[in-house]
């Protein structure tokens, strides 16, 4: 599942194709289809994410509500936009290009109440104009559950998924089964911040860097990262590889249905 930061590149990305432009909208697959006939012609006049969720909006007032869950895809192509396949549930198309999406868990027309509705449901998101990280760390101190847990929780901290989970919390040297009521308000100041800013350059260059300067393969003498997901990172996916600072191998679990990762050695506390 993408994590936040691709969520907030593609509101980008969508803005930059079609704001103030009318646009064709269509569902090749169907089943937007009149959705679709209601915005066809439309103008894109914003565009937002909060997490995991994009909005996009046409006439100041209806909003396409977009989580791509395990299996959504976007796709964006030049004009001339080549005929859809069936499988294409949201084509948006201009003169400058076209938009695909295929495969997600939700693509609904919501108003306004809707829309704040969503929002409510959702922890601060770092990436957001107007994030909250107090409020997120009032309900991790008083829980007992894990700190990799609670930052999963998308209504704890909305857009954290299984890459930057891992990866801020090696960086910070949290064990990551360390109960949430532990983590004292230095140490959840200091990871808010590393996550803002990672998640910022993961938006800026469409992809996660986590590894420090001093830790990069050139830097260490080391060959580059191989990996479909790309990036420098210190655990995530590096089961029973040696930790980029100790030597010690990686080791990996099961938590709440995913993979955790994490170094033995540099996350005692």
């Amino acid at each position: 599942m993408p994590e936040g930061h691709t969520i907030h590149r593609l509101a980008l990305d969508y803005g930059t194709r079609f704001f103030g432009r009318a646009t064709r909208v269509t569902s090749p697959q169907g089943k937007f289809s009149a959705a679709a006939a209601l915005l066809d012609g439309a103008a894109l006049t914003r565009t937002e994410a909060h997490g995991k969720h994009l909005f996009l909006c046409f006439r100041d007032a209806e909003w396409i509500h977009i989580h791509l869950g395990l299996f959504g895809k976007v796709t964006f192509g030049d004009a001339p936009a080549p005929p859809p396949t069936d499988t294409v549930r949201l084509r948006l198309a201009g003169p400058t290009g076209y938009v695909d999406l295929r495969g997600p868990t939700t693509c609904a027309l919501i108003a306004d109440a809707e829309k704040q509705a969503v929002h409510a449901r959702l922890g601060p998101d770092p990436l957001r104009e107007d994030p909250d990280p107090a409020t997120a760390y009032a309900r991790i101190r008083r829980s007992r559950t894990s700190v990799a847990a609670l930052l999963m929780d998308q209504k704890v901290i909305a857009g954290v998924g299984n890459v930057y989970r891992a990866e801020v919390l090696f960086r910070h040297g949290i064990d990551p089964y360390r109960a949430g009521r532990d983590l004292t308000p230095a140490e959840w100041d200091a990871i808010w911040a590393d996550l803002a800013a990672l998640m910022r350059e993961g938006v800026r260059h469409n992809r996660i860097d986590t590894v420090r300067p001093e830790h990069t393969p050139e830097a260490m003498g080391r060959p580059p990262r191989v990996d479909d997901h790309g990036g420098e990172v210190y655990v995530y996916r590096r089961a029973d590889q040696p930790c980029h600072l100790c030597g010690t191998p990686i080791r990996t679990a099961s938590l709440t249905a995913r993979n955790l990762f994490w170094c033995p050695t540099c996350q005692r506390t």
